[in-house]
């Protein structure tokens, strides 16, 4: 992942290419208020790259073939029960 740090100031002036480049580059930007670390501008992560994240960490153990089918069967369980977070800030 690409980062960048940048004065608010540069942020706030060219806000819409800042986004551009998070969402088309995948680019982070760490924004400075006089030298200092602030906060960040990072790309949202996108549906299914949680679970692939998941499954390549999986793929480096090696499991018994019932440690996997009982991961298997807790992944089911808890794609059917749990529901996504609600984010607030959108409607």
């Amino acid at each position: 992942m690409k980062e960048k740090a940048i004065s608010v100031t540069e942020a706030a002036r060219n806000f819409a290419d800042c986004l551009n480049q998070v969402r088309f580059e995948g680019m982070t930007f760490v924004l400075l208020k006089n030298g200092t670390p602030i906060a960040r501008l990072v790309p949202e992560e996108r549906k299914g790259d949680s679970v692939r994240k998941l499954a390549a960490a999986l793929r480096k153990f090696d499991l018994l073939p019932e440690e996997a089918k009982a991961w298997r069967r807790d992944l089911r369980t808890a794609h059917r029960i749990l529901k996504p977070a609600v984010d607030k800030w959108r409607d």
